[in-house]
């Protein structure tokens, strides 16, 4: 049975607080706990070797070292982040570079609506230029104001709080501007080719069940 499978048998007990309820989309458990999840081992870097690549379907192709991105314009934002796993956690706080922000510093003017996101472990991620040209997605280095561990996607991961959290790449290494919105990793493995939390777009193709908590049996920071 593969995940998108598993989560479609799972089972979960609504937020009973109407103030909470409005800010936690359908068929999710709240936590405090930060649930480790990702696919493959995690990688280990020479952050002086590390670099991050800008390339595809863009007026000109850029890579930039870890130092790069640290002297760009930061910013802090707090957000409420959903797993497709069913858990959600409440106001978590990032700090790295709004990605609009990151797109003026390389001075880069994007000819396609899409982009397909790329982590080490060959994991990818596709997403829409409008999804990212918000004032909440960020290539964060930091949570909660300390570097953001190996685990949890170090030293750098994209956050998009508004789709469910696979969509925010963990060690993110480049950055591909294409003109279709092809799917990723979890898209071509029965995951919704958008991801929208409030919307439920957790598959492809069908209505789920509600469903329990996968994410319960993992590793947690």
């Amino acid at each position: 049975m593969n995940k998108a499978e598993r989560i479609k048998r799972m089972k979960v007990v609504p937020v009973s607080d109407p103030a909470l309820a409005k800010r936690i989309p359908a068929g999710q458990v709240l936590t405090e706990r930060f649930p480790i999840l990702h696919e493959g081992d995690v990688p280990v870097y020479d952050l002086d070797k590390w670099d991050l690549s800008v390339f595809g379907e863009i007026d000109k192709e850029v890579k930039l070292s870890f130092e790069d991105v640290m002297k760009m314009p930061q910013t802090t934002v707090t957000r409420d982040i959903h797993c497709v796993t069913r858990w959600s956690r409440f106001d978590n706080q990032f700090s790295g570079v709004l990605f609009r922000d990151f797109l003026k510093e390389i001075g880069v003017t994007p000819s396609s609506k899409y982009v397909m996101l790329h982590g080490d472990m060959d994991y990818t991620a596709n997403v829409s230029v409008a999804d990212l040209d918000r004032d909440d997605v960020l290539l964060a280095h930091s949570f909660e104001g300390e570097p953001l561990t190996d685990k949890h996607g170090g030293p750098l991961r994209i956050v998009i709080p508004h789709l469910y959290f696979w969509k925010s790449v963990k060690w993110l290494r480049g950055i591909e501007f294409i003109n279709e919105n092809k799917p990723g990793f979890w898209e071509q493995n029965g995951f919704h080719i958008n991801g929208d939390p409030f919307k439920e777009e957790r598959f492809s193709g069908e209505d789920l069940p509600i469903p329990e908590d996968e994410w319960e049996r993992k590793d947690y920071d």
